[in-house]
Formats: structure tokens, C-alpha cells, sequence
């Protein structure tokens, strides 16, 4: 036989029906208080860099300045090595088509003046 309860519908006086599940329950026997258990699932922020500012001595103004200005720094050197990035792209782009048209359309001149632009480059390695 199960010891589970089916679920309890009752009236109220303003004659709407409610589950009796949320209501206050009545005592238990030999007055025993019921007992939750309530798990949050969800980890807490990590505050090991705070914690370790603040036992060194440094004030809770400075652990919110590195708090607020640590990922601002983040973004900012991220953006500038993207910008930085793009300018070496652009410029080896650009090496290249000079050094091809040059090739293609100079005459013994181009031809002498890219040899000489590749031994610089070799010599430079």
C-alpha cells in the first residue's frame, strides 16, 4: 500500500477551488517540524581575485576600479590587436600587388628592382 496522498481540491469562501497543497499544513504528529531541502543549482561568482585584494590591504575602490577597468582593458587590447592585425594584412597586400605589377609591367628595369626587393627581403630573415 502507497503512503502517498491524492491531490486535495477545496473551496474557498469566495467559492473559487484551490489546491490545498500551498496551504498552511497542519502539525505533524508528535509536533515534528517538517523539514525542505531546497538546492540551488547555480554556482556563485567568483570572487578569489576581491578576496585577495582586500586581505592585502588594498581598498574595496581599487578591487571595483580592476572589477570595472580589468574588461575594459580586455576590449580595448583586444580591438587594437584586431586593428593592428588588419594593417599587417593590408600592408603585405599591398607589397604584393606593387612587387606583382611591377614584375608584369616594368620592363628589365621592374625585373632588376623586384630582384633587388627580394634579396632585401631574404637578407632581412
Amino acid at each position: 500500500m502507497s503512503n502517498i496522498e491524492p491531490v486535495r481540491i477545496v473551496q474557498l469562501p469566495n467559492g473559487t477551488y484551490t489546491y490545498a497543497d500551498h496551504l498552511p499544513t497542519p502539525q505533524h504528529p508528535f509536533g515534528a517540524p517538517q523539514v525542505v531541502h531546497h538546492h540551488i543549482h547555480q554556482a556563485p561568482p567568483d570572487r578569489t581575485v576581491q578576496r585577495i585584494a582586500l586581505g592585502s590591504g588594498i581598498g574595496a575602490g581599487t578591487v571595483a576600479a580592476g572589477v570595472y577597468f580589468g574588461p575594459l582593458l580586455v576590449g580595448a587590447l583586444t580591438a587594437i590587436a584586431a586593428n593592428l592585425a588588419l594593417l599587417a594584412f593590408l600592408a603585405a597586400v599591398l607589397a604584393w600587388g606593387v612587387v606583382s605589377v611591377v614584375k608584369s609591367i616594368g620592363g628589365t628595369d621592374g625585373k632588376a628592382a623586384a630582384k633587388t626587393l627580394a634579396k632585401t627581403r631574404k637578407r632581412r630573415r
